[in-house]
């Protein structure tokens, strides 16, 4: 007579793994901590925990998932060496477990992988590492690992889609539970291919039953909601990669059918949360996330009013970021400080009509970038980027501009906008100077300037300003007169120095005529 064991439900092999994931991945590593956030502003808000997975030895939290993994290999599996697919946060785990068993292993990442992961990952894994560039996406790496694996017997190491790369990750959610902090009423939890959120919510549920866990993804890269939506994974047609760290086109069938019960739902997130997201880290903790590592906060802040009074959970998973990617983040319209909208206004094209928009709609917000080239004889469409501390503020500007008679549209998305396109008509100009302004980054400096010096004096015709976060703002000013004689004798009284700005002086030859496009 025989009988039959049904093998255990995957929510029970999850916690035993992450059990027994618990004796092997401090071999590797060592426990990171959690902070308390404080919200900047006086708007209610939540009681934030933040788990520093940033603070890790490969500034992540993959580490855990490919040592747990690693150190179950057989010496048979050891002597054929393992290979697997990464962008770079799990490479550097798999790196960091190979260099200390000793094992062999090979890499495959997208060609367009940032050198500084490329070099931590050699760092991390020393002689026993070789990377391969292969494909330009994630997928087409994958690709080539499962190649790899066929053709030479390697052992694969998936990134999210093993229960035993999920336990390891769980051990994050065990060091929360033992930290004496909770328990809390809320996580907020990011997703790229599910292990971490799988291995975490998991965890979480079985010592905080009554835990709300929400799942966060890119507005771009939402997978798992897709999955969960369509009952089963499914692949997106195209994958955003601001988020590069979970950036997935399909949810891992393992930690979809975790997700499935521990998530009560999954909510998503812009770039420019993230990046207002990123500069709260920073502002608040000196902390430099990677952008996947701000989902959770990105959408903490996004729901903060209905958050208040609670005690809230969220993870940093990486500061695994490009250096050129931070210039990126800090000029996003997201990272302003504060609330910000982008808006192109149409105004006359007379001289004194600019300023009267800023003395009056645009009095007491601030003017983070300023975009516009005279293309029309009779109007002009000017594009501002405006910042207020709080949301209150730039509600009001929609009616202001109603009032005041202007024409306006919302245009944060625009891609003339985004790659600062800026025309400007040479021939409807009659005696142009342009000018190399250099000011004091101070509420109303700028406008000082232009009310001074310009003001019934010249029409602007082009502007190109964009708040850098230094203490002096630069810009590049194009102003049209009457007459070359007026031209002149503007230049001649212009003073190199004034109040509120630290230079100003005409551009050079060159740099005229190819504004005017007549180099």
């Amino acid at each position: 007579m025989s009988s039959t064991t049904e093998p255990l439900p995957i929510d029970r092999r999850l916690r035993q793994e992450t059990l027994f994931a618990r004796e092997r991945v401090y071999r590797f590593g060592q426990a990171t901590p959690l902070e308390r956030l404080t919200l900047p502003g006086d708007e209610p808000g939540p009681e934030i925990w933040v788990k520093r997975e940033d603070l890790s030895a490969v500034k992540s939290y993959k580490w855990r998932g490919a040592c747990n993994r690693m150190a179950v290999l057989t010496a048979d599996e050891r002597a054929r060496g393992v290979v697997t697919a990464s962008a770079g946060n799990h490479a550097q785990g798999v790196a960091l477990a190979a260099r200390q068993l000793g094992v062999k292993a090979r890499i495959h990442m997208p060609r367009s992988t940032p050198r500084v992961k490329q070099n931590a990952v050699r760092h991390h894994g020393g002689v026993f590492v070789e990377i391969v560039l292969s494909g330009d996406s994630y997928d087409e790496a994958v690709t080539a690992a499962r190649a790899d694996e066929a053709a030479n017997g390697a052992v694969y190491i998936h990134a999210y889609d093993d229960l035993l790369v999920m336990a390891g990750q769980g051990t994050l959610a065990d060091e929360i539970v033992l930290s004496g902090h909770g328990p809390f009423d809320a996580a907020w939890l990011q997703i790229g291919g599910g292990g971490m959120v799988s291995g975490v919510s998991n965890w979480l549920k079985t010592y905080w039953p009554a835990i709300e866990l929400v799942g966060v993804e890119g507005v771009g890269q939402a997978s798992m909601k897709a999955g969960l939506a369509a009952g089963h994974p499914v692949a997106l047609d195209q994958v955003d990669i601001f988020c590069d760290g979970t950036a997935v086109r399909k949810a891992g069938a393992l930690p979809f059918e975790v997700c499935r019960d521990t998530l009560a739902r999954v909510e998503t997130v812009t770039n420019a949360e993230v990046s207002a997201a990123i500069r709260v880290l920073w502002e608040q903790l000196r902390c430099v996330s990677e952008p996947s590592g701000a989902m959770g906060l990105a959408a903490v802040l996004k729901n903060r009013a209905a958050l208040a009074g609670k005690r809230v959970l969220i993870v940093i998973t990486g500061a695994n970021i490009d250096f050129l990617q931070l210039g990126l983040i800090a000029q996003s319209q997201g990272s302003a400080g504060g609330h910000a909208r982008t808006i192109r206004v149409k105004i006359p094209e007379r001289p004194g009509t600019m300023l009267g928009l800023l003395d009056g709609c645009f009095a007491g917000l601030n003017i983070t970038d300023f975009q516009y080239g005279k293309t029309d004889a009779d109007g002009a469409w000017p594009v501002f980027t405006l910042a207020a501390d709080n949301a209150s503020a730039l509600a009001a500007l929609p009616a202001k501009l109603t009032a005041g008679g202007y024409e306006w549209t919302d245009v944060g998305d625009a891609v003339d906008v985004a790659f600062r396109a800026i025309a400007l008509r040479g021939d409807l100009l009659t005696a142009p100077l342009f000018l190399r302004l250099d000011f004091y980054e101070r509420p109303g400096a700028l406008h000082d300037f232009l009310d001074q010096l310009v003001r019934d004096r010249a029409d602007i015709v082009y502007f190109n300003y964009r708040q850098s976060g230094e203490r002096i703002g630069r810009a590049l000013i194009g102003l049209d007169f009457t007459s070359a004689d007026a031209r002149a004798a503007f230049a001649d009284a212009l003073p190199e120095h004034g109040e509120g700005y630290r230079s100003c002086a005409p551009v050079d030859d060159a740099t005229r005529a190819r504004l005017l496009g007549r180099a």
